[in-house]
């Protein structure tokens, strides 16, 4: 007996994990602590999706987490000024979109333009 799921079993079970991702993401908006461990899933599976669809999804997803980390430390740096605000605000706009726009795209088995 094979002991390798079928595809379409596996590429099920990877969208469901990248939904999870999303929801992680997504509830990182109250606790930073999950962007970390979606972070970390993306990293682990990110061989498990090279060459499917949903390896634009995983591209999106670390490029999101890794720009909103850099915007965060811009706003962080530039507090003082009070610039930092401005840059908080759109940072935290984009994150949102980024997560709407990935998680529709996925439910619509969509990948993600890249």
């Amino acid at each position: 007996m094979d002991s390798n799921p079928p595809v379409d079993d596996k590429l099920a079970s990877l969208k469901t994990l990248t939904t999870v991702i999303y929801a992680l993401y997504a509830l990182s908006l109250f606790s930073g602590v999950t962007a970390i461990v979606a972070i970390v899933l993306n990293y682990i599976k990110k061989d498990d999706v090279r060459g499917t669809w949903l390896e634009s999804h995983f591209t999106w997803q670390i490029r999101t987490f890794w720009w909103c980390l850099v915007w965060g430390v811009a706003g962080w740096i530039t507090f003082i000024i009070l610039i930092g605000w401005i840059v908080w605000g759109v940072a935290f706009v984009w994150f949102v979109y980024r997560i709407a726009k990935g998680w529709l795209n996925l439910n619509d088995g969509k990948p993600m333009p890249i």
